[in-house]
């Protein structure tokens, strides 16, 4: 294992114990983890804080068999060490990565090859926010749904972390985005990302807003963070063609809408999950994602909302802050400040 100063033998991190509420985030000190092969030890500088790690406190998400009790599923900080037949990386390295599980600590683990470089202009803080929702708009938007120049995209949630994301990199590929948010400032966040219409789905119907705003066409697709409520409007919403996609489920996993209709109109219904790939997968994901999306990160076309950061101490603050929906973007938590 080749390091620089030695990683201390503990560190603090957020467990989760029991399930429960934001108080059942308990700070505690365990041994440093150490690299296995092929993997590399981050001193992390910012952890990002996910919908998942929200459901994973309250044990609503399927947790993979392999996933620590500690929250986090992205991290940016410098490399502290590297397990044998690491590769690319060596310490001192600026990098950010998706990891299983783990990232609420001062130090995680992580594959070398679900790791990706942190651009000179961005702060470890800032490109904490990056991995999780990268990774997750290159799955949903691009490799489901097939988005290409030209189409027309209607996004939930589009003041979220994912929601943030995928306005910015759709339009950057060419796309018009069509966004959903629940309150007019939130919208107004949408739109200055790039967002061509945003609906505040609380005072307007966004069926009969989307059909006006495409002249009754529809749009190629819809990317959900809601689940089963909206399963027969976002159908509406589609062109002939059109294709849906799931990617979070936090209002319903049940859903109905009339298959006849999408018969008649060669929709597809589909959805992607994250967590539960293999690291070869993850790592294939991460080898496309510095291919054609990094270059935007690195030019500046694209770029981390960050709108909150948050100690280790306070990351019951930060859930709930998350789950009352006050975060446009995402939140980080900073076991270091910069």
């Amino acid at each position: 294992m080749s390091q620089t100063a030695s990683p201390p033998a503990t560190h603090r991190v957020i467990d989760i114990p029991d399930i429960g509420g934001p108080e059942a985030l308990i700070l505690k000190r365990q041994p440093t983890p150490a690299p296995g092969a092929g993997e590399v030890l981050i001193e992390v500088h910012g952890a990002g804080v996910n919908r998942a790690d929200v459901m994973q406190r309250l044990g609503t998400y399927p947790m993979p068999d392999n996933a620590p009790t500690v929250p986090g599923l992205e991290v940016a900080g410098v490399v502290a060490a590297c397990g044998p037949g690491v590769k690319r990386w060596k310490p001192g390295d600026r990098v950010c990565a998706l990891v299983v599980g783990g990232g609420y600590a001062e130090y995680c683990v992580a594959p070398e090859v679900q790791c990706l470089p942190v651009p000179d202009h961005l702060t470890l803080i800032e490109a904490a926010g990056l991995p999780e929702v990268v990774f997750t708009v290159w799955i949903t938007i691009f490799e489901q749904a097939r988005l290409t120049s030209g189409d027309t995209l209607l996004v939930h949630g589009g003041a979220s972390g994912v929601g943030s994301m995928a306005i910015q990199v759709a339009t950057n590929c060419g796309a018009s985005v069509i966004a959903t948010a629940g309150s007019d400032e939130r919208c107004a966040f949408a739109r200055d990302l790039g967002a061509d219409l945003a609906i505040n789905y609380k005072t307007t119907d966004f069926v009969e807003a989307v059909r006006r705003h495409t002249q009754g066409e529809g749009v190629d697709i819809v990317l959900d963070l809601v689940g089963g409520p909206y399963a027969k409007r976002n159908i509406a919403c589609l062109k002939m063609g059109g294709r849906l996609c799931y990617v979070s489920l936090q209002d319903g996993l049940e859903a109905s809408f009339d298959l006849l209709h999408l018969l008649l109109n060669r929709l597809t219904v589909t959805g992607a999950n994250l967590r539960r790939r293999s690291v070869e997968e993850k790592g294939r994901l991460a080898r496309d994602i510095e291919q054609r999306i990094w270059p935007l990160v690195r030019w500046g076309r694209v770029k981390p909302i960050i709108d909150r950061t948050f100690t280790l101490e306070e990351a019951a603050e930060a859930h709930r802050a998350l789950e009352s929906g006050l975060i446009a973007g995402k939140a980080i938590l900073t076991p270091r400040m910069e």
